[in-house]
């Protein structure tokens, strides 16, 4: 491993993003744009402040998976990834470097939604403001590993989309932001457990609640230890090619 290497790759993809002003605006806007507007769907009503903690950090982690995935498919599909796998290099400069662009990418962009949120939008939790954007950065961190990971399943970048309803919709769905968990199915109940999204979820709520303790150093360490299970996933997708 190079750290020269790994540097080189993460200013490249670092250039791509920025001549690429869809997905900057994909990255920084739209996640901002949807929290302001389920302030303005609830109004005065308590549930914002209810939700909108925990929606701080899922709104991220969405777009990363879907920027995240693209853009790695791309690398793919143009021979890019194929050609720099030909080099005598190894698949963890690539992968790190990869990942340490759009974990860059990532912090930025759960810095500007907690921003947005806390600051103009009013936002109440009981817990601490930094813990709740602390976890919004590891939760797009979350969403930038599992669109690495997944990104080698997709032959187009319309099939890369489609992993949105298909992949994260469901663990939205099952995560507890909608409904507790435990007055669901007991089949859907224990199917939640195996979802990164259920324990990103639970942090951010027991943190915008203000309850800290074991559970919650838990649930960091679980979604920390997704973070780098789907980046081990990704780097077996590489193949490496002999020119």
């Amino acid at each position: 491993m190079s750290p020269r290497v790994t540097g080189a790759t993460a200013l490249r993809v670092l250039r791509q993003l920025r001549h690429d002003p869809r997905t900057l605006v994909l990255i920084v806007a739209v996640p901002c744009v949807l929290i302001t507007l389920l302030k303005y769907v609830f109004g005065d009503s308590n549930v914002f402040d209810r939700i909108g903690g925990p929606l701080v950090g899922i709104f991220p982690l969405v777009s990363m998976f879907v920027v995240t995935s693209i853009t790695m498919l791309r690398e793919r599909t143009s021979g890019t990834l194929e050609r720099l796998m030909t080099m005598p290099l190894a698949k963890l400069d690539l992968l790190l470097g990869y990942a340490g662009a759009f974990a860059l990418v990532a912090a930025v962009q759960a810095s500007l939604v907690a921003a947005v949120a806390f600051g103009v939008l009013d936002l109440q939790v009981a817990g601490a403001t930094w813990a709740v954007i602390l976890l919004a950065v590891e939760n797009a961190l979350l969403g930038m590993a599992l669109g690495l990971s997944v990104s080698a399943l997709a032959a187009s970048e319309f099939q890369a989309v489609q992993f949105l309803p298909a992949f994260i919709l469901p663990q939205i769905l099952l995560c507890g932001l909608l409904a507790p968990r435990d007055e669901m199915a007991q089949l859907l109940y224990w199917i939640s457990w195996v979802l990164p999204l259920t324990y990103a979820y639970e942090a951010l709520a027991r943190v915008t609640q203000g309850l800290y303790g074991p559970e919650l150093a838990a649930y960091v360490l679980a979604v920390a230890g997704f973070i780098v299970a789907a980046l081990f996933a990704g780097a077996a997708t590489l193949r490496r090619r002999t020119p």
